[in-house]
């Protein structure tokens, strides 16, 4: 037996790429974000920034991946990073925090972030 489906239901279906571990493109003060998780912590961030809590708001800041021998590579020989959402400077601390906004971290992901804690930058999951 065939299944039949509408046509607006298709176009529906088709107009709305989804997201493999489900997370919904948002769009706050004209900047996407790939999640809705995101795109709060980053009005929080704002909202942090503009009380005076912490300054030098920046986003997807890449952090490159280095090994006792040098500059970690990938097979195709590009030197590996990690991407953070945010990075920002805490003013009660002056601390440099590295931030990322993960609803289900990748396996990949888990070994840059290891490398990256080996390197002395802690990235803290929001």
């Amino acid at each position: 037996m065939t299944e039949r489906i509408r046509a607006a239901d298709l176009k529906r279906v088709l107009a709305k790429p989804k997201n493999k571990y489900g997370a919904e493109k948002t769009t706050v003060h004209g900047i996407k974000f790939d999640s809705k998780r995101e795109a709060k912590r980053y009005a929080e961030l704002l909202a942090l920034q503009k009380a005076g809590v912490i300054a030098e708001l920046r986003l997807q800041v890449p952090l490159m991946l280095e090994g006792r021998s040098g500059p970690l590579r990938t097979r195709t020989g590009r030197q590996m990073r990690i991407t953070v959402d945010f990075q920002y400077v805490e003013l009660c601390t002056g601390l440099t925090i590295w931030e990322d906004a993960k609803g289900s971290p990748t396996r990949d992901y888990e070994v840059r972030r290891a490398v990256a804690a080996a390197q002395g930058v802690e990235v803290r999951e929001v």
